[in-house]
């Protein structure tokens, strides 16, 4: 039986790699700090015989007993609520635990996967974004927390596999969704679901016109576990291509949710990107990957998870941590 370790794996993505991974008959050792993710995510995989969880934070040294054949890093706050609150925990996971599970990975002979991100574009002036786009990015400014700890998390990654020779991959996420996301966590999609639920008006920072490519969970699962299983080793795009303003966005949501809300504008936060969409001509090319599920469906099928949460899970999380606050369209 084939064993994988990955982190963040109460976070949103990693309980959905978990799954992925268990239903692929692997042994699934899950690790996590807790300090954005919920066991309530992964509460339904502890019976499992073949999942473990270990409560660790990965910028302290990494061990974990056996072999390993795939190690994927997926721990990092990931909405502008954590990253901004905690930006020394964002900027050592992405370098420090990095570092130690690229050390693991080269002592077990692991092949290696990240969770990069679309923010290595940062603000960006090409469009739609390739993966041979080296960015534009504010490295001082609050976002750069998140930026460039991606930034130098690929920029090791590589080292290692040049240097040493690890079978290393690296997945350059764009907006994701689904089922298990925070409702308040600072993304534009949990955060006007959230607000339509709880009949507040709805929030667009900025005059609505910046986008954003929305791709639904079971599909960038999809991308990641293909792109893992290549023989890859440049970084891969995996998004949906199709792009919406976050105005227009917030006009499907009223009427999914079928509620009367308004539309109440603040100002942009900085360096808050202005578009957003994906090239996806490498994973289509490499990974023989392209999305499959529409917006439609899959915003459906979130706020039906939503819905279902007990009313107090509603209010519970609009201070998660105490990150209140911060709030973005990513």
């Amino acid at each position: 039986m084939k064993r994988v370790l990955i982190t963040g794996a109460a976070g949103f993505l990693g309980s959905h790699l978990c799954e992925r991974f268990l239903k692929e008959g692997m042994y699934v050792i899950g690790m996590d700090n807790l300090i954005t993710g919920d066991m309530r995510n992964i509460e339904h995989l502890m019976p499992n015989p073949n999942f473990e969880f270990y409560h660790h934070d990965v910028t302290k040294y990494v061990h974990v007993p056996g072999e390993l054949d795939y190690i994927m890093h997926f721990a990092s706050p990931a909405s502008p609520i954590d990253y901004l609150k905690i930006p020394i925990q964002t900027l050592k996971v992405g370098a420090m635990g990095t570092h130690n599970l690229l050390g693991l990975a080269r002592a077990k002979k692991s092949r290696f996967i990240i969770a990069s991100t679309s923010e290595v574009y940062g603000d960006p002036l090409v469009h739609p974004q390739t993966e041979d786009y080296w960015g534009h990015v504010n490295p001082i400014g609050p976002r750069g927390c998140y930026d460039e700890a991606k930034r130098y998390q690929e920029a090791i990654t590589m080292a290692y596999h040049r240097y040493h020779g690890l079978e290393t991959r690296i997945v350059r996420i764009f907006n994701t969704y689904g089922p298990r996301m925070r409702l308040n966590d600072g993304r534009v999609l949990p955060a006007f679901m959230g607000q339509a639920l709880r009949g507040e008006d709805i929030t667009v920072f900025g005059d609505g016109t910046q986008t954003r490519s929305f791709c639904y969970v079971d599909d960038l699962v999809e991308g990641i576990y293909r792109l893992l299983m290549s023989d890859y080793s440049l970084p891969v795009n995996i998004g949906n291509p199709k792009e919406i303003t976050i105005g227009q966005f917030a006009e499907e949501i009223i009427k999914l949710t079928g509620t009367d809300q308004k539309v109440v504008y603040k100002p942009l936060p900085q360096d808050d990107p202005k578009q957003r969409q994906p090239d996806i001509s490498k994973a289509k090319e490499v990974l023989g990957w392209e999305p499959k599920v529409s917006r439609e469906e899959g915003l459906r099928i979130t706020y039906d998870y939503f819905r279902s949460l007990p009313k107090e899970r509603l209010y519970e999380e609009s201070n998660h941590r105490g990150f209140e606050g911060f709030s973005a369209n990513k």
